[in-house]
């Protein structure tokens, strides 16, 4: 029996799975079975389609009823097959009125325009705030008929339109002020009049980096005046948290891919390092002391002065977010952050533990999809019960780019048993029924107790005193912000709470303190030594900007022991704006014992010209990696006098310690002695072919040195240096010379020139370069084919393909290669519209195939699939350890690739080359060639392998070696089948997950 023929188990167990009932595989019913919910509770299906659809955030009243956003609108721009709702987006109130756990009457309380894809809700008493970039809406519903009766701007101006980088949902806090954030689209933000906000503390809320950066957590009275910003330079940080005694928490998504996904504490004031600090450069771009992994590289997280991550949850796309202040869950979600997280199809949690100043936490699921990916949460928020409700956007995709499907949307609720669904709206006439609402675990609730009992004043003190007094602490926090507020007794209730035993009492009384704008020296001045170091991480936090607390900054300071990250960043937010006077304090308190883990820390964080000196002193007593950590700290300080201390390195030091020096002396600024000259000289031969090289000479505008460059990029095309050396000869206007190799007649190097420009091409000069070249009929068909390549990636010369096509331009020839980078484009409104102007590869019939979200949407014959890859692909590929071993294991392919990601591999290979399988090109002594994938390589001998046969070659045979940059997998497989034969084998494809043994 041929082996070939004999199929895995998977497509077996796929095809006698194949029965009529697939055809409701996207059911509620089934999307409900497929759940599975933490140990001892229940998950149960609240409504589904035809009643709502794409749900992006939802609140539930007092009533117990469900506010839902719908999405159906969602970035038609970037989908332009979806059909658009014309009357505009609805926010939905759906209930259930029987109590048997389902909805059964829904309403309509706004539907319009100005409401599509809004990411936000909030229900306070009769008012709703809705956010939907760029506006931020409260609704009121004067007589409580549902519908209503005043539409006004709370904000606006939000950059972001239809964009989830933008606002997102206000919540309430126990303080009695509103928390929201929005992403790092968000930009700025208008007050009603339309005039830029000013925060409190002077700054406008403008991400332009003076002072803020990209995402920001924000909070602000009901009325939306005395904003103040909490923290800033996250990427799309999306809906905060705060727990009773006012520790704020959230999550921050990464750039995709990048397994940086985060939990934050937001420790107010910091700088969280999604951007670098003082440039605003991105994560990637090269900087001292870089971070060995890119999860922490993402967040800068080896700078001074980026706050430490609470959590890092690798890959995902995180969304909405509630504190669980309810006792219905077990113990282990109680206090806790509950989350959706859409990217992974599952809500969860993060038990939380005190870490010195700062915080652990761990990851608990609640509920998870298993074989169904398409679940997708997208908020998560707790009922009057103590129950807890999901909406599920339902979806193949994740975020806008390639909404799939927009007629489903589930809203799911998890309990501790099954049974009804009944909620009693709160009675707040009187302060007893307010109290049970300010304790009830449902926001909108206890907003309404919370109002309710400011309302009575001293009324209600008796039964916050007895809360005051009681053993839960959360109560007691509770109980702390309503009595802090009686006007001739508040005073001592926070004298209290700043005396308490319980470090989270104290905390809250701080913060309390800050709100109430109380003289906040004399608190300090008692909780300087506090036991706890969360406590006087708070009291760092409580004297920034008080220029008269520099001894009390400096006890602080002391008092770090060079291992807590926390105390060091609550540190340095402590002495922002102050930081000459307070290092100096801690001099005089530290005296000649600063050398410390401690010590070196605080120097290591300062932004202060006191602290240049000993920063070189620690560099020239330092290791090399402790090296790299203090000259990183030269780039916080402004202070002109750090180029004089650098150079004074460079003169008195050697080896790898001059030459980082070098890379920190700004070129431009500095005045080039003998000395200098000397130094850089050397270390320029020493580093040559090298990024360090680049640096230093881009830094110092060494253009005598541009053959230099233009010789590095043609030598190492692939590498960081070549690309920043080509880079620098573009920003010096050396079109020439990069253009004279271009168009030179040695196609090695014509090739290492278009590999270099491509991460150039958001330049208006680099695309008229590689667009002449591609237009060139005189030049190599493969070398053109490169170019149009580099057209894949920015906007700006996507854009410009585009245009091309449009005129006709674009040669026959080359309209795979241009087909294959407009179907590669993240942007579905691109991808559709060059298909009008740019056809993909035929099929045997000769025949253009249709878009790939259109195939993409079709369901193939697993069987069918599996036959056609044993004949055409298995002479190349295995899967289960069956065919060749030559390309790519697909064994798990279905687990890696999404559909459409399938079609772009086997129509367009040449734009996904996977590592380790790039051809190469060996020409030999004797004229003849080698030609395949390198497989072994030593200093004698070089194997390489094309399609079973393996060729040695040995290495003083080689004369050259040229890098293929198309991929070794035929460009025209589906010529050799109908479109039906390609949509089966991707099918087939999609089969072979990781999930099925």
């Amino acid at each position: 029996m041929n082996p070939k023929l004999l199929l895995p188990s998977i497509i077996l167990l796929t095809l006698f799975s194949c029965t009529k009932k697939e055809v409701d595989v996207r059911s509620s019913e089934a999307g409900l079975s497929d759940l599975k919910v933490y140990e001892g509770l229940d998950v149960s299906l609240f409504a589904s389609e035809p009643m709502l659809s794409n749900p992006t955030n939802m609140d539930i009243d007092s009533k117990g009823r469900l506010w839902i956003c719908e999405g159906y609108n969602y970035r038609n721009q970037l989908n332009p097959k979806n059909p658009v709702k014309a009357e505009g987006d609805r926010i939905m109130i759906l209930e259930d009125t029987d109590g048997d756990g389902k909805a059964d009457k829904s309403n309509v309380f706004y539907q319009g325009e100005d409401v599509n894809s809004a990411l936000g809700i909030s229900v306070l008493g009769n008012k709703v705030i809705v956010s939907c970039s760029p506006n931020v809406f409260v609704f009121t519903d004067d007589n409580g008929d549902d519908v209503p009766d005043k539409k006004e701007i709370l904000f606006q101006g939000i950059k972001g339109l239809q964009h989830d980088h933008a606002v997102h949902a206000f919540i309430f806090g126990h303080d009695g002020r509103l928390y929201f954030n929005m992403g790092n689209a968000g930009e700025v933000l208008l007050d009603a009049k339309g005039d830029t906000v000013v925060d409190i503390h002077g700054n406008k809320v403008v991400t332009n980096g003076k002072p803020f950066r990209d995402g920001l957590a924000l909070r602000c009275d009901l009325d939306g005046s005395n904003v103040e910003v909490l923290g800033h330079n996250f990427r799309n940080n999306y809906e905060l948290v705060v727990d009773p005694y006012g520790t704020i928490w959230q999550s921050d998504n990464d750039d995709d891919g990048n397994k940086g996904v985060r939990i934050n504490y937001v420790m107010e004031f910091g700088n969280f390092g999604f951007k670098d600090e003082m440039t605003g450069a991105s994560w990637g771009k090269r900087r001292t002391n870089l971070e060995k992994e890119i999860p922490l590289r993402h967040w800068h997280l080896n700078d001074p002065g980026v706050v430490p991550n609470l959590l890092q949850t690798g890959s995902g796309s995180p969304t909405g977010m509630v504190l669980y202040e309810g006792t219905m869950l077990p113990e282990i979600f109680q206090g806790q952050m509950i989350h959706s997280e859409p990217g992974h199809n599952v809500v969860r949690s993060y038990p939380v533990e005190d870490d010195g100043a700062g915080y652990q936490a761990s990851i608990v699921n609640i509920l998870e999809g298993q074989t169904d990916k398409w679940f997708r949460p997208a908020d998560v928020t707790v009922a009057p019960d103590g129950s807890i409700f999901t909406a599920d956007w339902y979806d193949p995709g994740v975020g806008g780019h390639q909404v799939g499907d927009l007629d489903r949307g589930r809203v799911y609720r998890v309990s501790n048993a099954k049974g009804k669904y009944s909620t009693t709206p709160p009675d707040v006439t009187s302060v007893d029924g307010a109290v049970n609402a300010l304790l009830n675990p449902n926001p909108a609730t206890r907003y309404l107790g919370w109002s309710a009992l400011a309302s009575f004043g001293y009324e209600a003190e008796g039964a916050l005193k007895k809360l005051w007094t009681s053993a839960n602490p959360r109560q007691r926090a509770q109980a702390l912000w309503l009595l802090i507020r009686l006007k001739e007794k508040g005073d001592g209730y926070l004298q209290e709470a700043l005396v308490d035993a319980d470090p989270n009492i104290k905390m809250a009384g701080l913060r309390a303190a800050r709100m109430l704008k109380k003289d906040l020296l004399p608190i300090a001045k008692a909780l300087v030594n506090d036991p706890s170091p969360q406590v006087r991480r708070e009291v760092a936090i409580a004297i920034r900007g008080k220029k008269n607390a520099a001894d009390l900054w400096a006890q602080l300071a002391i008092q770090h022991d060079g291992k807590d990250r926390w105390y060091l960043e609550a540190l340095g937010i402590g002495a922002d704006g102050n930081w000459d006077l307070f290092f100096v304090a801690w001099q005089k308190q530290a005296e000649n014992v600063w050398n410390t883990p401690g010590g070196r820390d605080i120097v290591w964080r300062s932004r202060t010209k006191a602290s240049l000196p000993l920063l070189a002193e620690l560099i020239k007593s330092s290791n090399e990696s402790d090296m790299l950590r203090y000259y990183r700290a030269f780039d916080f300080q402004n202070d002109p006098s750090k180029q004089k201390i650098l150079a004074q390195i460079v003169e008195q030091s050697e080896g790898s310690k001059v030459l980082f020096a070098l890379k920190h002396i700004d070129g431009a600024k500095m005045k080039m002695t003998p000395s200098i000259k000397s130094s850089l000289d050397k270390v320029l031969d020493q580093q040559k072919g090298t990024v360090e090289f680049v640096e230093l000479v881009t830094s110092f505008k060494l253009q005598n040195r541009a053959n230099d460059l233009l010789a590095l990029g043609i030598q190492y095309p692939d590498s960081v240096a070549g690309k920043e050396a080509i880079k620098t000869l573009l920003d010096w206007d050396k079109m020439d010379m990069v253009s004279g190799v271009l168009y030179s007649n040695n196609m090695a190097q014509s090739q290492a020139i278009i590999k270099t420009l491509r991460p150039t091409m958001n330049l208006p000069k680099t695309i008229s370069m590689m667009e002449k070249f591609a237009l060139d009929s005189t030049r190599d068909m493969e070398l053109r084919k490169l170019a149009i390549k580099t057209f894949g990636g920015p906007r700006q010369s996507e854009d410009r393909l585009l245009e091309l096509a449009k005129e006709k331009k674009i040669p026959s020839d080359l309209h795979i290669a241009a087909a294959g980078v407009f179907q590669s484009s993240w942007r579905a409104s691109l991808r559709e519209e060059a298909a009008k102007y740019v056809t993909l590869p035929p099929t045997k019939e000769g025949n253009p195939l249709p878009a790939i979200s259109v195939m993409a949407s079709k369901e193939g014959n697993v069987g069918q699939g599996a036959t056609l890859f044993n004949v055409l692909c298995s002479n190349c590929h295995q899967v289960n350890k069956q065919g060749v071993n030559f390309g790519p294991d697909l064994s798990e392919i279905g687990t890696k690739l999404s559909k459409e990601a399938m079609y772009k591999s086997i129509l367009f290979p040449d734009q996904g080359i996977s590592f380790g399988f790039e051809g190469w090109r060996l020409k030999l002594k004797d004229g003849s060639e080698a030609f395949g994938r390198i497989v072994s390589e030593t200093a004698d001998k070089v194997d390489v392998l094309y399609i079973g046969n393996t060729q040695s070659v040995n290495t003083s045979d080689i004369v050259s070696r040229i890098k293929v940059e198309s991929s070794l997998m035929p460009s025209n497989l589906q010529s050799s089948m109908s479109e039906v034969d390609l949509v089966n084998l991707v099918e087939y494809l999609m089969s072979l997950k990781t999930a099925v043994q």
